[in-house]
């Protein structure tokens, strides 16, 4: 039953406490006497304080604004020649998803419609167990190490002293880290505020690998591409909304599904082998850059279409805890440095907010079989393994290597001497944001320079003055037209 079907008068049963006695007064606590104080022993009053003392449970430290809908993923074009995946098998074969879309740096109760990358996450129910496709809605990011990502979004947050945002934290970053300046054109540009989640396209942005039963395998790319076509909103139309309707995003995909408008994405790869990735110009496993479609042209894979809303937000979009580590066979990580972090980093944040046993949640549960030595831990569902053997291999039958004829593993070469290789800041971090700015109409570039300008404007002129020389190595034009703005607003500048 949906919360739009209730009906006056509707008789759900009696009340219950969690554990099920019921409930035979929900309007007065058990005092000694009229007059007397609360006795501890009610237990229906400390119970149902306890619990409304810790509904909220920590908010994510990134994407915690979210909107999220059921639906499937159907396969339009074979390409079981390229991976063993048993939900990628067939033409025609519908997997169950759940998607929750986001954006990044602010908190639960920020707006929709803020500047801001939009988290593009999706939860495939294969036969196999789970797989997230844990993207953006940009196909790259700001940064390539994993050792620096605390440090962006520490730069994306609040100050530690006043609790306010601020500019001079991420231009003074910025201006260390140029590499970061390609997604930062894509954020100040009008994609920076996409109008809805329904208008967006979606990437993987990392390179993932479809691996085949005998272990060979291709790098990937995925796109998933809005059959609603892209809509962006202007600055001044992201700030008129943020004061009117901050959940506008959030009300337009639930309404949109409600009326049976289901919004669906095409979805495809880019797929090169390990011999073409070292012939790229550039490197397939920095996130920072995009791999050109003329050089990688993109083939359809199938279909993402969403068709049912939550029936409960917290429970299904709240509690929804994705990880690119969450990986069916036939699907393998590639040496991409960021991925490699976010394989740790999402599932032990998932941990410490919804509890070691945050795959037994309803939303995360894969819909085969979980078979593990797993126990224990907060919040248990289930038997919790009942009296089989918690320790593997045992004598007792208990859940044991699969056998299977399928090399799931995909076999590639590592070598080298352990080091710290850094990146060198090269000629070719400037080439695509120069190439995405001369890309832009003249409109389009305006709004760029109007919206960057604008919120360096609000940083110190130390801080401005650093970043000019990066803007200026992308195009000289386009940071001229900047400086000219912030001198405008600053004649000291």
């Amino acid at each position: 039953m949906k919360s739009t079907d209730l009906a006056l008068g509707g008789d759900f049963g009696s009340l219950t406490t969690g554990s099920g006695n019921p409930v035979p007064s929900n309007q007065t606590s058990q005092t000694a006497g009229f007059y007397g104080p609360v006795l501890m022993q009610d237990f229906h009053l400390i119970d149902k304080l306890a619990h409304f003392d810790r509904e909220r449970i920590p908010e994510r430290v990134v994407h915690a604004k979210g909107a999220g809908a059921h639906g499937y993923f159907e396969v339009t074009k074979d390409i079981s020649h390229l991976t063993c995946a048993k939900f990628l098998n067939k033409v025609g074969k519908r997997t169950p998803i759940f998607t929750r879309f986001s954006t990044v740096g602010g908190e639960s109760g920020s707006a929709d419609t803020a500047r801001d990358p939009r988290g593009f996450a999706v939860k495939f129910y294969t036969e196999e167990g789970n797989w997230d496709m844990v993207g953006n809605n940009t196909p790259i990011f700001f940064i390539r190490d994993p050792l620096k990502f605390p440090d962006f979004i520490h730069t994306q947050k609040r100050d530690p002293r006043t609790h306010l945002k601020n500019a001079d934290m991420q231009w003074d970053f910025w201006s260390h880290v140029p590499e970061a300046l390609h997604q930062v054109m894509i954020l100040f540009s009008n994609r920076g505020t996409p109008d809805g989640f329904r208008h967006m396209h979606g990437y993987s942005s990392h390179t993932l690998k479809l691996v085949k039963e005998d272990g060979s395998f291709h790098y990937v790319k995925w796109h998933f591409r809005t059959n609603q076509g892209i809509k962006n909103l202007s600055a001044q139309e992201a700030a008129d909304l943020t004061a009117t309707n901050p959940d506008y995003a959030t009300q337009d995909l639930f309404e949109a599904i409600e009326r049976g408008d289901h919004p669906s994405w095409t979805v495809s790869v880019q797929i090169f082998t390990e011999e073409q990735a070292l012939k790229l110009k550039y490197n397939p496993f920095d996130v920072t850059k995009v791999v050109s479609q003329k050089d990688l042209p993109l083939h359809e894979v199938g279909r993402m279409v969403l068709d049912r809303n939550p029936e409960n937000y917290f429970a299904e979009v709240e509690q929804a805890a994705f990880s690119p580590s969450h990986m069916v066979p036939g699907i393998a990580p590639s040496p991409d440095r960021m991925l490699q972090g976010r394989l740790f980093s999402y599932p032990d944040t998932h941990r410490h907010r919804l509890g070691a046993n945050y795959l037994q949640l309803p939303i995360n549960r894969p819909m085969s079989a979980v078979r593990n030595q797993q126990r224990d831990g907060p919040m248990v569902f289930g038997d919790n393994g009942g009296r089989q053997p918690n320790y593997e291999p045992n004598s007792f039958g208990g859940p044991h290597q699969a056998p299977s004829t399928r090399e799931t593993d995909s076999v590639s070469r590592v070598d080298g001497l352990v080091g710290r290789y850094t990146y060198e800041l090269t000629d070719d971090d400037f080439d695509q944001p120069r190439a995405l700015y001369r890309l832009l109409s003249a409109k389009e570039q305006q709004d760029l320079v109007d919206n960057i300008a604008g919120n360096i404007a609000q940083a110190k002129p130390v801080f401005q003055r650093s970043i000019l020389p990066h803007l200026k190595r992308i195009d000289a034009e386009f940071g001229a037209r900047i400086e000219t703005i912030l001198k405008s607003k600053n004649a000291d500048l």
